[in-house]
């Protein structure tokens, strides 16, 4: 009877794939060995997929991507498309469809990171916040596939199973690309850095107003002749005007602990008792400066 059953399957899948893949020299995984990813976003990333296949189709794509099987992959909003070598002349095609968010959810989760600024900061910065995921989750937005619904795979081989072995050695790929540009997540999800960026930058701009702390505009600068430095190095380290009439404006900030007023606070330390300390701690170094800055020569 097992023999038979054997025989039945072996009749029913005619095409299914040998586990031998021919050897290419493709795109190799950096991880040899353990753990596949550094990030939190990668390892997020592959924590998805683990959700979605089996242990042994799994581990099959963890050894595709560190043989070199997957010979390219091309990255798109919402797409990724791949070509993976397996046991047949011909390679496999792979396509993995992340759903891109909508307009209004983008809206959702941009306005947010606006309103955050220690998020908007790094963000600006082309820095991706550690809990990044978090914002998504304050705004209703899911960053990450949270099932089959969001994450749609295609392979044009035969094995019946979906996600597939060579999805999967694509798919522990990606989660190394996000190793190194975590930005790629938000191109899946239908945005690309410089898009993010541009609007964080609008929405952070509504509103703004800057303190004239500086005593002179940048504008009004008027340009300066300066000789090379090859004709000025014996005066190089001295001074070209008489230090008496060098003018410093020295005197309290326009707007108290502005940096502080500008990012905000961590959730962990935003309370009252907190910013009393800070307020007196800045108040204290404030008055200290102006001390050190107009004491004279005899310490009076």
């Amino acid at each position: 009877m097992a023999r038979r059953r054997s025989s039945y399957y072996e009749s029913y899948w005619p095409s299914y794939e040998p586990s031998r893949p021919i050897e290419v020299d493709g795109i190799k995984a950096k991880s040899k060995r353990g753990q596949f990813v550094k990030s939190w976003w990668g390892s997020r990333w592959i924590k998805a997929l683990t959700q979605l296949m089996d242990s042994g189709r799994l581990g099959r794509g963890r050894s595709y991507a560190r043989k070199g099987q997957v010979l390219e992959i091309t990255i798109k909003p919402g797409k990724v498309t791949a070509r993976v070598q397996g046991s047949r002349a011909t390679p496999y095609k792979v396509s993995i469809e992340l759903k891109p968010l909508t307009t209004a959810q983008w809206d959702r989760v941009l306005d947010t990171l606006a309103e955050q600024a220690i998020f908007a900061a790094q963000l600006l910065n082309e820095e991706m916040p550690d809990d990044i995921e978090r914002v998504f989750e304050q705004a209703g937005v899911p960053l990450f596939p949270e099932s089959g619904h969001d994450l749609v795979t295609k392979c044009s081989c035969p094995d019946w199973a979906n996600p597939c072995k060579h999805t999967a050695a694509v798919y522990y790929l990606l989660g190394e690309r996000f190793d190194e540009d975590p930005f790629l997540l938000f191109e899946l999800r239908g945005q690309d850095k410089a898009a993010v960026i541009a609007a964080l930058r609008a929405r952070r701009a509504v509103g703004t107003v800057v303190p004239e702390v500086l005593p002179y505009a940048p504008d009004t600068v008027a340009s300066v002749d300066v000789p090379p430095l090859t004709e000025c190095l014996d005066t190089y380290w001295g001074s070209r005007q008489a230090l008496d009439i060098l003018t410093l404006h020295i005197a309290p900030p326009a707007v108290e602990m502005a940096l502080l007023k500008r990012l905000g606070l961590p959730d962990f330390m935003d309370t009252g008792s907190f910013r009393a300390q800070l307020e007196r701690v800045y108040t204290g170094i404030t008055e200290q400066a102006l001390l050190a800055a107009f004491v004279d020569r005899e310490g009076v």
